[in-house]
């Protein structure tokens, strides 16, 4: 990544350029990067190729403006956290459905970052509503954050049938948020395209819930979040407060993902797969 990648990133994300590559330094690049870079699956129904390759992805969030899904978010966010010093691990996770059960391999990415003050920290601006800072990767109590109460906790064996059977392997952890497992990750370190197949599968699969949805999503400045569904725009304020409406026109549409999330786009995108849209 060269100096002026770093540059153009750190203009995309509104923040100077860290001293050194410190905790706090950390937080604030992790929070300026969900308020400014939306977790998006757009490409996945204009019909664009997602390539996991640290050129393209960058290129999609400093030139093109974009955002994109967990791969591309993380897999962005990695390459310039390792420009800018931080020893940065690729983490392959599986994600939880709503009753339980865990998803594919290489369903979910996430970066274990050491920081030069010593500490490690689990950070992930590609998992939608998330946590908004880094997570302390080796506390295994509560960690209050403003998206949510989280835990990083070893994973145990799952009952057959709780949760699908699913034997977790040496050192596995899930993630979980206000009592609920959102996520497990392996600790062995991965490289970028290891997780190819997950983003194909995701991009193509009907069975993915990436192609029978619309999202686009960010962190607003006052802590809440802002969230855009084929033409259902949703506020949620930091204090719970929600508001939905429905846009009527293409025109409203482009001009919401135009202002509120700085992506311009020729066409309304519309659903990959609309017969099997909830």
């Amino acid at each position: 990544m060269t100096s002026a990648q770093i540059d153009a990133y750190l203009r995309r994300l509104g923040i100077a350029r860290p001293q050194q590559p410190t905790s706090e330094a950390l937080r604030e690049l992790h929070l300026s990067h969900l308020r400014t870079v939306p977790f998006e699956n757009l490409s996945v129904h204009l019909g664009e190729d997602i390539t996991l390759e640290e050129k393209r992805l960058l290129e999609k969030v400093t030139e093109a403006g974009r955002g994109g899904f967990c791969y591309e978010l993380n897999g962005a966010f990695g390459t310039l956290l390792a420009a800018l010093g931080y020893g940065v691990e690729l983490l392959a996770g599986r994600v939880y459905d709503g009753e339980g059960r865990l998803g594919i391999p290489y369903d979910h990415l996430a970066l274990r970052v050491r920081t030069a003050d010593g500490d490690t920290w689990l950070a992930d601006v590609g998992f939608g509503a998330h946590s908004h800072y880094p997570l302390v990767y080796g506390e295994r109590g509560e960690q209050d954050d403003p998206g949510g109460s989280f835990q990083v906790m070893e994973a145990g064996p799952d009952p057959a049938g709780v949760r699908g059977g699913d034997t977790p392997g040496a050192g596995d952890l899930d993630v979980v948020l206000d009592g609920e497992p959102q996520y497990r990750l392996e600790i062995r370190p991965r490289v970028l395209g290891d997780f190819a197949a997950g983003a194909r599968w995701h991009s193509t699969s009907p069975k993915s819930h990436f192609t029978r949805s619309l999202v686009c999503s960010r962190i607003t400045e006052d802590g809440g979040r802002i969230t855009l569904s084929g033409r259902r725009l949703k506020t949620t304020a930091a204090d719970g407060t929600r508001e939905t409406r429905e846009l009527g026109t293409d025109d409203e549409v482009l001009t919401v993902y135009r202002e509120r999330f700085g992506i311009e786009l020729s066409c309304v995108p519309t659903v990959r797969n609309p017969d099997l849209t909830d």
